[in-house]
């Protein structure tokens, strides 16, 4: 008998009720109680489902009002000392705006750092340990949601991110070795374990996913030291890996006192037969042969056959599971009425693929025969999506069979184009700009909701949209910024809004996921060859230009990030739809220069996270990606300006790609490492401009002018001021007009402060 359970579970809720209840708990309108009731009850929802799919058991630990890693912070006592927890005490009714203020900051402090979740689009809230860290056990709420799982009756699973990936996922504020704190923050899991086998839990899923990544022998011989503690008073321990093959850690892994281990072979089938071969006899596998990161339907047929050679030799040892947390994807694909038959039924979202797990289950426990109308379903599905017309588009395919005719270098070197874009912007010292996005109002969401719902004319829409981009405009005049943004009133998403526009993608009402906190997106998804059938910004940019003498930024999201924040097709290498997809950016800055637009930026926040998460693989992604941004840009004149945004991600050990990007301007986030970030780029001789951000979008605190000058003023020790602009981390879509007014005030402010001190400091 197969058993079957899952690693996670989407926290946001179908309708994304925790995003609506923090949000209202930030505001003041929804008080602790109401909080708490609404996440206990999305909680109950998630068990109940995993309960009707029949799962041996069901997950718990895996909800969380924020992020799951600043839990483990909070869980084992590691909340930076700054915000000043030691000393107080569990149960204060203030507790839920500490929690929050880690994440979002508040007057006296900024927030903790946020960084990708190794190769997705999920945001982790980085631990923050210095020397005198001190772990200690802080697991209320850890248990009561333990609790609540085991009144449902079902066997009960907790989850827990395993102690090296925390440490290592970990930043440290002073230079010491932080596996110096490995064996105090072991000797805390050790007595978190005891109390859940006192509570009687038979199974502990425990994460530790830098198994993909590439370690060296410290970091190896760290899992020796931290399973030590816990080899006794436990439950049995479910050793968890995704997001890669893991195989050439088959030595460390199989002599660690655990009791099975659970692969990833979506993204590694391979390693099935080695590990199945590695484990000791007593251990359990679990394979996780159903996609955890994307959305299409599971091809039964090869699932089965897939685990065919090793049901027998297995037996009851063999436990079957989505590659990852379903956290990846959205929640429930029944609830999306306007998506047409044909793609809906290629498709599987997280209580799809439970069912899938179910029907995986019944094959091998009950025979094929037992689920011959599932499969047969199945299998129609895969056959009428290979073959659709809607997929495979002649013309895409013959344009990419002739990418060579197409130049991916820019007509003249950066020093000529500087030059020229100079010329012609005529920008001062230390220009100031912001990445894109201003305040998404109420009033914006309203009209866009009344326009889908076919409320309002597309002439009434385009007129409330082109209010908007006026008093954006009026906004960053009366400002004093240098270049400016039309504020994307009409998008959105930064991805979605573009896909809207291109053939071969299609989208989904409820098709949310969680970024990080109450932040959701809603990935459109890639199901066919893309191609742009007409201009998609043109108007709106040039709109936004006739307002004003200065100039005005086209926004475009690039290739890479358009691919990595999509639900890709998997019936193609990425290689290739990241091609076509930076063809029909190429024809949107070559319409856009046409208009007049003389800064065009092509958005790329997610070029780092496409990054394999192995070195071995790194050169073969870097070098499509490259040049797929490449490809985009450089039909651009030398007196076009080019900018490039990325942000939340370490950048140093792929400098030499960014600056092969070859934009004219980068903008990068820097204010939550204190322009830390930075020295890579200094160290590195970036060779291009670049603006590092001064202060942090994420969070409603409003840095004060000395504290942007004290950040420039470091960014000035590491690049040359000439090659210096000003400007916010991020968009700024999720602020509100007044903290954003002020913050842009203090930012150039700041900008002319310094000016005025190099001014002085020539003169004399």
């Amino acid at each position: 008998m197969a058993h079957t359970h899952i690693l996670g579970y989407p926290r946001i809720g179908a309708r994304r009720g925790l995003k609506f209840a923090l949000e209202s708990f930030w505001k003041g309108e929804l008080a602790v109680e109401g909080l708490q009731a609404i996440a206990q009850a999305l909680r109950s929802e998630n068990w109940q489902k995993q309960q009707q799919a029949e799962l041996s058991f069901i997950t718990a630990g895996d909800f969380s009002f924020y992020d799951h890693v600043l839990d483990h912070s909070v869980l084992f006592g590691a909340t930076p000392q700054r915000f000043g927890w030691r000393d107080k005490v569990r149960e204060e009714k203030d507790y839920f705006a500490d929690y929050f203020s880690l994440a979002r900051g508040n007057a006296q402090q900024p927030a903790m750092e946020m960084t990708k979740w190794f190769d997705t689009n999920y945001h982790y809230i980085v631990p923050e340990l210095n020397n005198d860290t001190r772990f200690s056990i802080n697991a209320h709420d850890y248990l009561t949601q333990l609790d609540e799982a085991q009144r449902l009756g079902s066997k009960v699973k907790p989850v827990l991110l395993g102690p090296v990936s925390l440490l290592y996922l970990s930043k440290t504020k002073d230079n010491f070795n932080k596996l110096e704190l490995l064996n105090s923050l072991a000797e805390q899991y050790a007595h978190l374990l005891r109390e859940l086998h006192q509570r009687k839990i038979e199974w502990v899923q425990i994460d530790e996913p830098i198994f993909a990544l590439d370690l060296d022998e410290a970091w190896l011989k760290a899992f020796e030291r931290a399973y030590a503690w816990l080899r006794s008073n436990r439950p049995k321990l479910l050793l968890t890996t995704y997001f890669a093959n893991v195989t050439r850690y088959q030595s460390v892994i199989t002599h660690l006192p655990v009791d099975g281990v659970h692969i990833d072979a979506v993204r590694a089938p391979e390693q099935i037969g080695p590990w199945v071969n590695a484990i000791p006899g007593h251990w359990v596998l679990s394979i996780g042969v159903i996609d955890g990161r994307n959305v299409w339907r599971n091809d039964l047929d090869k699932s089965l056959q897939l685990l065919h050679p090793w049901v027998e030799r297995l037996g009851e040892r063999l436990w079957l599971a989505p590659s990852c947390s379903l956290l990846h994807t959205p929640v429930n694909l029944a609830q999306e009425a306007l998506l047409d038959d044909e793609i809906k039924s290629c498709l599987a979202f997280a209580d799809e693929k439970l069912h899938e797990l179910n029907i995986l289950a019944k094959a091998i426990n009950l025979g094929v025969a037992s689920v011959a109308e599932e499969l047969a379903v199945s299998r129609a599905a895969i056959m009428a999506r290979a073959n659709s017309s809607r997929v495979h588009s002649t013309a895409v395919k013959a344009r990419i069979e002739h990418l060579d005719q197409f130049d991916e270098n820019r007509a003249h070197p950066f020093a000529i184009r500087q030059a020229q874009q100079q010329q012609r912007l005529n920008l001062p010292l230390l220009p100031t700009t912001t990445i894109g996005s201003f305040p998404q109002t109420a009033e914006i969401r309203t009209s866009r909701a009344r326009f889908k719902k076919g409320e309002i004319s597309e002439a009434d829409y385009a007129n409330t949209m082109q209010q908007h981009i006026r008093y954006a405009i009026e906004q960053q005049e009366n400002l004093g910024l240098d270049v400016l943004v039309h504020g994307e009133a009409e998008r959105n998403d930064m991805v979605e809004y573009f896909g809207e526009q291109l053939a071969g993608y299609a989208f989904t009402e409820y098709g949310w996921v969680q970024s990080y906190g109450s932040r959701c997106v809603k990935p459109p998804i890639i199901f066919g060859d893309v191609y742009r059938p007409k201009p998609m910004t043109v108007d709106t940019a040039s709109y936004a230009q006739s307002l004003t003498a200065k100039p005005v930024k086209g926004m475009l999201t690039g290739p890479v990030t358009m691919l990595q924040w999509s639900f890709v097709r998997d019936d193609q290498p990425r290689k290739t739809t990241a091609m076509q997809l930076a063809l029909a950016i190429r024809d949107e800055v070559d319409d856009l220069q046409k208009a007049g637009i003389a800064i065009i930026q092509i958005d790329e926040p997610a070029f780092r996270e496409g990054l394999p998460l192995q070195r071995a693989q790194w050169q073969s992604y870097l070098d499509w990606a490259v040049r797929a941004f490449k490809l985009s840009a450089s039909v651009a004149s030398d007196d076009t300006q080019i900018h490039t945004h990325m942000c939340y991600s370490e950048f140093n050990d792929i400098l030499p790609a960014i600056a092969a990007m070859d934009a004219d301007v980068i903008t990068i986030e820097t204010s939550r490492s204190q322009m830390e970030l930075l020295d890579g780029f200094g160290e590195f001789a970036y060779p291009n401009q670049i603006g590092p951000g001064v202060y942090d979008i994420h969070s409603p605190r409003v840095p004060s002018i000395a504290e942007m000058e004290a950040l420039m003023q470091r960014a000035t020790a590491v690049i040359p001021v000439e090659r210096l602009w000003i400007n916010p981390d991020c968009g700024l879509k999720t602020r509100g007009w007044p903290e954003t007014v002020q913050a842009l005030q203090h930012m150039v402010n700041t900008a002319k402060n310094l000016r005025e001190g190099l001014l002085v400091a020539i003169s004399n």
